[in-house]
């Protein structure tokens, strides 16, 4: 694959996710159980594990269907 597409494509996801992001945080996607958040006093660490793992799952059946 040209890298150029790639980076195309690349930008047109982020693009999207974007756009989405407000609708996709009222469905719960970014706050699922499993994913860590550390609240202090002076400092707040988020990492979303499971997300990650579920939106990686989600492209990888996309990307699968789309091939064939």
């Amino acid at each position: 694959m040209d890298v150029r597409k790639l980076l195309i494509v690349g930008r047109v996801i982020l693009a999207a996710a974007g756009v989405l992001w407000p609708w996709l945080s009222r469905v719960g996607l970014g706050r699922l159980a499993g994913d860590i958040a550390i609240q202090r006093q002076n400092f707040s660490f988020y990492f979303p594990v499971i997300t990650c793992l579920a939106i990686s799952v989600v492209l990888t059946l996309l990307f699968w269907l789309f091939r064939k």
